[in-house]
């Protein structure tokens, strides 16, 4: 083993994949560390995950002590330096090549040589990422599903230049969080989004087409496919600006036509109409609690 997993710092924590991803870290008793630029929303982000405790305990799924135990184990920063004391940093900032590259540029200064670097990104090449540090072999594909805190599946990839070591290392991490780890190559969506980015899209432009509302495409398939959640109430849920982001990450790499972004989609981005986090999307909310409480 490379080295063992105490202390876990996730960068990208005031957003809802990575507030999600240090749930499941402190929930496993491991020290976390939420990193973010933007101190005031890493706030909201901290109250949001304790109404997601708190939650918790009113629906007996956790007992009080332990929701203490986990929120006793979070701390929040917006000072890089002190991820220095971790041993594992998983990056969650928004899918952008240079700016994950940059981010481990900073990591290497402050991190010791043996931390392993984990990027959750959904479309990008992990080595492409991985060329941001001096240690290439240190860096893994840890990508999680949303709501982090309540799925299990993370998709687990190897750049060509990751070591075994790092890779072992982070996969009896993740199953020490009680997650479920799967191996995929590092090609470009890995499993699910080379099926949902094309997929979401397909949804977006039956409501831009006029076929179905935006509710009547979910129900459809929540009950004919046998789905939890519609594509649409999905993209609310990881916020539409972000899937912009995963288009224009993966259409490039793939030039499959249905990966690239529909005009609809890019309407209502321009119009702020992200999702849960603004209260409206393909459909309205109350309030913008980041995990649907």
């Amino acid at each position: 083993m490379t080295r063992s997993i105490k202390t876990v710092g996730v960068c990208g924590a005031a957003g809802t994949m990575g507030a999600g991803i240090a749930l499941v870290a402190a929930r496993a008793g491991f020290r976390t560390i939420s990193y973010d630029m933007k101190g005031d929303a890493l706030e909201r982000a901290a109250k949001q995950s304790t109404k997601f405790l708190d939650k918790s305990v009113e629906r007996g799924k956790l007992d009080a002590a332990k929701r203490d135990a986990i929120a006793g184990a979070m701390s929040h920063t917006s000072d890089i330096d002190e991820l220095g004391a971790c041993d594992l940093v998983i990056e969650a900032v928004f899918e952008d090549l240079a700016t994950k590259r940059d981010l481990l540029k900073r990591l290497d200064e402050v991190c010791a040589k043996d931390a392993i670097f984990a990027s959750n990104t959904s479309t990008l090449s992990i080595t492409e990422i991985a060329s941001g540090s001096r240690l290439p072999g240190r860096v893994v594909g840890m990508h999680f599903c949303l709501p982090a805190q309540l799925m299990k599946l993370i998709e687990m990839s190897s750049g060509i230049l990751t070591s075994t070591d790092t890779f072992k290392t982070a996969w009896d991490w993740t199953k020490a969080c009680g997650q479920m780890p799967v191996k995929t190559e590092d090609k470009p969506g890995f499993i699910l989004n080379a099926l949902l980015v094309p997929f979401n899209n397909d949804a977006i432009r039956l409501v831009e087409a006029g076929v179905a509302s935006a509710a009547d495409v979910d129900k459809a398939i929540r009950s004919g496919l046998g789905y939890k959640m519609g594509p649409l109430e999905l993209i609310d849920l990881i916020g539409l600006d972000t899937q912009v982001r995963l288009c224009e990450a993966f259409y490039p790499i793939t030039l499959d036509p249905r990966a690239a972004t529909p005009p609809l989609l890019k309407r209502m981005v321009a119009a702020g109409l992200l999702g849960r986090k603004s209260e409206r999307g393909f459909f309205d909310y109350e309030g913008n609690a980041m995990f649907g409480a």
